[in-house]
């Protein structure tokens, strides 16, 4: 029941606002929506294209600037932290077109607020008791698919061997790792939704639902069905809180649990040195 009228509110409330400001435009083109397509179209070409390094390493080859493409090449591939360095560069290229670029659209060209599209904190702790049931309900499903093949072979995204102590690389990518949900979330649930929502109401939450599908590609398939699920469950509580806040916590938090759920699954989790020296941390 409350649920029901949760949903029942925030649908009429976005469709009355959207229905209200599309009276007052009928007759001119609404140009901020045909840009915030085309970042959003260009966005997503960039994270997966330059997202491989081996992309940007042809581009440099491309514009005759071999001895760069080939330094970039080497750190990539035969340095001791090339594992990690392949992570960092794709969690960057997610932020840079994620956040930084959008961000830039929105204060320099929209002149409006980050605030408005999803970065506000008034409200965005109001619902946390439905966050608190979602992270709740995932952990079951999250330890039993960490024990499958598919969840095994994918994550965590960086790979420790047997010995190897989490600190500092799978650390220092953890918080990287945090930082590109941050901005996955202003992306879709932000960006996306709050700068289409006066044009398209309601029905903004599965506009953006799709492209956030398809970003999954090529993840497990129980992982790519159950973004489609969160993604409109995320976008109806943003629409309604206009926060992103608890969905990067919700992000983040689920995450955290299956990366250390798959180390404990392999029998890493426990299995840590017993010294810094050991760790390789001091020589």
């Amino acid at each position: 029941m409350i649920i029901n009228r949760f949903f029942t509110r925030t649908f009429l409330k976005s469709e009355a606002t959207s229905f209200r400001l599309l009276q007052n435009n009928l007759t001119s083109i609404d140009y901020k929506i045909i840009t915030i397509c085309v970042i959003v179209a260009l966005s997503l070409t960039g994270t997966h294209y330059f997202g491989d390094y081996r992309f940007l390493v042809s581009v440099l080859r491309d514009l005759n600037l071999h001895q760069l493409s080939q330094q970039f090449d080497v750190v990539m591939n035969t340095h001791p932290n090339a594992q990690l360095f392949k992570l960092l560069y794709w969690a960057n290229i997610t932020i840079f077109f994620f956040f930084v670029i959008p961000a830039i659209f929105i204060l320099c060209v929209f002149k409006e607020k980050l605030t408005d599209y999803g970065l506000g904190l008034s409200k965005g702790f109001n619902n946390y008791s439905i966050y608190i049931c979602m992270l709740i309900i995932m952990v079951p499903p999250v330890f039993y698919f960490s024990g499958t093949e598919s969840f095994l072979a994918s994550y965590p995204f960086y790979k420790v061997t047997k010995g190897e102590s989490l600190y500092a690389q799978f650390l220092v990518w953890e918080l990287f790792y945090f930082m590109q949900f941050f901005a996955l979330e202003f992306f879709f649930r932000g960006f996306i939704l709050h700068g289409t929502k006066n044009r398209f109401g309601f029905y903004a939450i599965f506009v953006m639902m799709i492209p956030y599908c398809m970003i999954h590609f090529g993840k497990p398939i129980v992982e790519t069905v159950a973004a489609i699920i969160a993604g409109i469950i995320l976008g109806i509580l943003s629409l309604k809180s206009k926060s992103i806040w608890l969905g990067v916590a919700l992000h983040c938090s689920v995450a955290l649990m299956m990366d250390l759920s798959v180390l404990y699954r392999k029998g890493i989790l426990f299995d840590q040195p017993d010294d810094l020296s050991s760790a390789g941390i001091v020589s």
